[in-house]
């Protein structure tokens, strides 16, 4: 099979396409023939090997697991022998975690692992980005905070993959939702439900009047610090980036009712990561939750993907075509 191997840490041009042997299932795991799977700015960073204290986890010299990728879509090519949830031809989409190896044309992965059965109207190019953004901003905006309706809530990014899902998921629950991003996204993030758009090139939300009850910056852009003043008496500072929040985090959890908090959804129990995917993949089959699509790249493209999404100005995802026809788009 095809697959995008990470030679070493380095710039995008180290994934070099591979041919490997497929995998062979284990009693209880499965093989998917890859129809779609992500790239995201956090499969750069692993690509890159930054922050360096990740190489503990993904390999000190280079990546242990050398097949880069993690979210995936496909069909089930074949099972093991203790296999039980799925059969083979069943269309299914999850994340490998830190198993890697989705951006192949072939992956394997257990039946009690990160894999749920697709809503029967998603394609496999937008199924295959669940586990980024939606997850992602569940955990944050549900599980860490608990979101109700009437908060004010600003989504910094809100036109990138966390974005895009929190806007909508923080409209679902009632919020007053405020997005920044760049004055191309505004319609975009307007019509994913956000109440007010702020141009970040023009102004800047940490220096308004207006405060809110849950500031969450899905781009690691700001700080607690920055916000705080522009958060009301209990307000909470959200952040995906551990970078600058770890200190802060800390801190306010002993001193202070404003509080900063992170999440490394990732290493969440699979219990609660599969309850939070659930959630989120009926809000898809139900039309509460759109997902959005910048660019879809074929296999061998994948370098230009991580340049693109290195960028940093992406809106929503985007995502690796295997070489298997798929009309359903």
């Amino acid at each position: 099979m095809l697959a995008a191997v990470t030679t070493k840490y380095g710039p995008p041009n180290v994934l070099k396409l591979m041919e490997l042997s497929c995998p062979k299932p284990k009693p209880n795991e499965v093989v998917i023939q890859v129809r779609a799977s992500s790239v995201t700015a956090a499969d750069t960073l692993m690509r890159s090997g930054t922050p360096y204290f990740g190489r503990l986890f993904l390999g000190i010299l280079k990546p242990k697991k050398s097949v880069s990728g993690t979210g995936f879509a496909g069909k089930i090519e074949a099972i093991g022998s203790k296999v039980s949830a799925f059969k083979i031809g069943d269309s299914v989409f999850g994340e490998t975690v830190f198993g890697f190896g989705s951006n192949a044309e072939f992956t394997c992965v257990p039946q009690d692992g990160l894999i749920m059965k697709m809503p029967e109207h998603l394609s496999f190019n937008a199924a295959a980005t669940i586990c980024d953004g939606p997850l992602t901003s569940m955990n944050f905006l549900k599980r860490l905070v608990d979101i109700k309706a009437g908060q004010r809530v600003l989504i910094n990014g809100a036109s990138g993959s966390l974005g895009t899902a929190a806007v909508q998921l923080a409209k679902y629950y009632g919020a007053h939702v405020t997005g920044v991003c760049s004055l191309s996204n505004d319609s975009l993030v307007r019509s994913l439900g956000a109440d007010q758009v702020i141009d970040y090139a023009k102004v800047d939300f940490t220096k308004t009047n207006l405060v809110w009850d849950i500031i969450y910056d899905t781009v690691g852009k700001s700080s607690f610090s920055m916000c705080k003043s522009a958060l009301t008496p209990n307000g909470i500072y959200l952040s995906p980036v551990l970078d600058g929040t770890l200190c802060s985090m800390f801190w306010t959890s002993m001193f202070g009712k404003k509080k900063a908090k992170f999440s490394a959804t990732g290493v969440l129990p699979k219990a609660v990561l599969k309850q939070l995917l659930f959630e989120v993949r009926n809000l898809i089959k139900t039309g509460k939750l759109d997902i959005v699509i910048d660019r879809r790249y074929r296999l061998d493209r994948i370098v230009e993907a991580h340049q693109y999404v290195e960028g940093g100005h992406k809106k929503g995802n985007v995502v690796l075509e295997g070489y298997v026809p798929d009309q359903n788009y």
